[in-house]
């Protein structure tokens, strides 16, 4: 094997012959030159048959509120699931204010072509910024929705969330 064939090339022939998974990354003719036809239609063959799934959440959509510590349906969108899914085990958080709340996991380890999920809104800050992270292949988020603790609406949009007891 000749290492050298110009910058790229010769890191992508450095990168084949240390970690091969590295190779469905690089375009098929960059690895064809670096590493021959072969290893190239092996790649490319491996990554053609991977789908990456992306269900749209259904529900909750804006405008719904959950209420602290009831039960609660959490849909989403699969009828048009692709032949070959590369991860059907799903997983839904809960994510505020943009961040993911990996500590609240509110389903986990169910198949993603369910198309829903029964799950508890966890004791939270109320707030309306909340959404749903559906997650399998990809994460796909839900419409910003409210949840509360004892029935009320939530502050508005900038107020200090405040825990009620």
């Amino acid at each position: 094997m000749r290492i050298w064939n110009g910058p790229v090339l010769g890191v992508v022939a450095l990168a084949a012959a240390a970690m091969p998974s590295l190779l469905a990354t690089v375009p098929a003719q960059a690895q064809a030159q670096a590493t021959g036809p072969a290893v190239a239609a092996h790649s490319a063959e491996r990554t053609s048959r991977r789908d990456v799934y992306v269900p749209r959440v259904l529900s909750p959509r804006a405008g719904t509120v959950w209420r602290v510590g009831e039960r609660v349906e959490v849909t989403w969108d699969v009828s048009d699931p692709p032949a070959q899914i590369t991860n059907r085990t799903g997983s839904i958080a809960l994510r505020a204010g943009g961040v993911t709340l990996l500590d609240r996991v509110l389903a986990s380890d169910f198949d993603i072509l369910l198309g829903r999920m029964e799950v508890t809104v966890p004791d939270v800050p109320p707030g309306d910024d909340y959404r749903v992270v559906l997650s399998g292949d990809s994460g796909n988020w839900s419409e910003p929705f409210t949840i509360t603790s004892d029935g009320r609406a939530a502050p508005p949009p900038g107020a200090p969330a405040t825990r009620r007891r």
